[in-house]
């Protein structure tokens, strides 16, 4: 049966994704269009390109992490380099490893451009910084005078994966020699389910939504004790605010929720136990949905 799926963004917690598509499949389920945002991104962009779950899983276990983690070369020693590409660059790591390795899976199956895959089947997004606003690719790039046709979806997935001050930005060049500052999508809409699940508006298929945290109302409360603290509440406030009105609203039924406690976005580290966990997660939640699921 054909469905249209959204995946939520979430780093490296984006492993228990793979385990819910992989139960999806096992289920029947197949996806007919995808859109996600950061790590949701990725795996829309995977499926987009025909990967099945097991070949995902198989190219995320050989894969190394840190590979990921370009930091730019420099004389300067290592600590205080770091803050300074921070302040100049405005991230840790430059993401263009990040970047070729999508590139190079997506080319894998002759996906290049968006011209490559069938209309409206693939949808990502980021958020514009320079001009305060959400943009989804891509719908949005005649906006910055650019043909969709032409435009990477590889690059399309590393601007949405772009998150504040741990990668780069992308800078995206617009009408006028202007310059955008592209950053993770998460900032604004981190669950877009909303592009295929509007209110009032009959579904062309079932659409699910593969979310990695808990319920609305089973979330639990923020800590905040200090300015550390009080940060990250700032950023999980602002990232996941707008989506979770529009979920208390819809259809909560139609949502896959994972939470994944314990786990940060940026452990590039996390050991091969903690990967396998994450995808074990991932199945069981989905199973659990699935079993009850009414479309």
């Amino acid at each position: 049966m054909e469905i249209d799926g959204v995946f939520s963004g979430g780093g490296i917690k984006g492993f228990a994704l793979i385990g819910a598509y992989e139960e999806i499949e096992k289920q029947g389920f197949r996806f007919k269009r995808v859109a996600g945002t950061s790590a949701g991104s990725l795996i829309a962009a995977l499926i987009a390109a025909d990967y099945s779950s097991e070949e995902i899983t198989r190219m995320m276990d050989e894969l190394d992490l840190k590979k990921f983690l370009d930091s730019r070369k420099t004389f300067i020693p290592l600590a205080v380099a770091k803050w300074l590409f921070l302040y100049w660059s405005l991230g840790l790591y430059k993401g263009n490893e990040l970047e070729k390795w999508i590139e190079d899976k997506l080319a894998a199956r002759g996906i290049r451009t968006f011209a490559d895959i069938p209309p409206q089947s693939l949808r990502i997004v980021a958020s514009d910084l320079t001009n305060g606003r959400l943009v989804i690719l891509p719908d949005d790039l005649p906006n910055y005078q650019i043909d969709p046709g032409t435009f990477s979806v590889a690059k399309a997935v590393r601007m949405s994966c772009s998150l504040p001050y741990f990668f780069e930005p992308v800078k995206l060049h617009g009408p006028g020699h202007t310059t955008s500052i592209i950053v993770d999508g998460g900032v604004l809409s981190n669950f877009p389910m909303w592009l295929f699940d509007k209110e009032n508006v009959k579904k062309t298929r079932p659409v699910i939504g593969v979310k990695l945290s808990h319920k609305i109302n089973e979330r639990p409360s923020m800590k905040i004790k200090n300015a550390i603290q009080m940060f990250e509440a700032l950023f999980e406030t602002m990232k996941d605010a707008h989506d979770a009105r529009y979920i208390s609203r819809s259809h909560e039924q139609n949502i896959i929720f994972i939470p994944t406690d314990g786990v940060l976005a940026t452990e590039f580290e996390l050991s091969p136990q903690g990967k396998t966990d994450l995808l074990s997660l991932g199945r069981e939640c989905a199973n659990e949905f699935l079993s009850k699921w009414t479309y």
